[in-house]
């Protein structure tokens, strides 16, 4: 079904576990993240931000975050359980850079289940990855990485399995890019841009569902693609 709000801009949304619906809102001057409750009855406001989120994420201990890339370049974080928490910046410092404590552009975001936030630092070409509550961070993938990564063009977005295997949305290399116990791989869009099942043009967005599918916005195209998991399917001969 169709959910009106009377935002000018939606970027990004979340569903959280009791299925009601997170979004970032904008009309006006406001900026803000809603809520939308799970009989899609009424919407209730969460924070005010600076700007538009580009992505929301809700982790295991019930804290929402938000990225802001346009003119902040930072993650900022709140408690939805308490509403007198204040808001928290938990990675960058409010000016674009390339350090290991400052983003550029910073769009998907990924929490996981020890609390390691992953940003997809997008103008840096880059995955970072801050540990709980310290404002350094780790490049997993892409620009400055001391791992043998891959290269990256504008990333917009990142998650996790759950062996915590990395994927990352390849944005100008319209293409998904997976972790595995042998390094980083290309997985769709590997042989450049196109509207064909296995090709993608300007990605923007990818999920998981609970059997491990995968969902990718495929942005030009004005598609979603479902990635089928296949169950089975390697042989233990050669």
């Amino acid at each position: 079904r169709n959910i009106s709000t009377s935002s000018s801009s939606i970027r990004t949304a979340f569903v959280a576990e009791d299925n009601s619906i997170y979004f970032d809102y904008r009309l006006n001057s406001i900026r803000e993240i809603r809520g939308l409750s799970a009989n899609l009855s009424n919407t209730f406001s969460i924070v005010q931000t600076y700007e538009n989120c580009y992505d929301i994420f809700i982790d295991i201990s019930n804290y929402i975050y938000c990225s802001l890339p346009d003119y902040y370049h930072q993650v900022i974080r709140k408690s939805l359980n308490n509403s007198f928490d204040q808001v928290k910046i938990v990675a960058g410092t409010g000016v674009s850079g390339s350090t290991t404590f400052m983003l550029n552009w910073p769009h998907g975001i990924f929490v996981d289940t020890n609390l390691d936030l992953y940003v997809a630092d997008r103008s840096n070409n880059r995955i970072q990855l801050f540990p709980f509550d310290q404002s350094d961070a780790i490049t997993v993938a892409g620009n400055g990485s001391s791992l043998s990564t891959i290269n990256l063009n504008s990333p917009t977005a990142v998650i996790l399995d759950a062996n915590k295997y990395v994927f990352i949305v390849d944005h100008w290399s319209h293409r998904i890019v997976g972790s595995g116990p042998n390094g980083f791989r290309c997985l769709v869009g590997c042989n450049g841009l196109g509207s064909a099942a296995n090709q993608l043009k300007y990605p923007r967005a990818i999920s998981f569902d609970t059997y491990g599918n995968i969902f990718i916005a495929d942005g030009t195209n004005n598609r979603i693609q479902k990635l089928a998991l296949m169950t089975n399917s390697c042989s233990k001969f050669d």
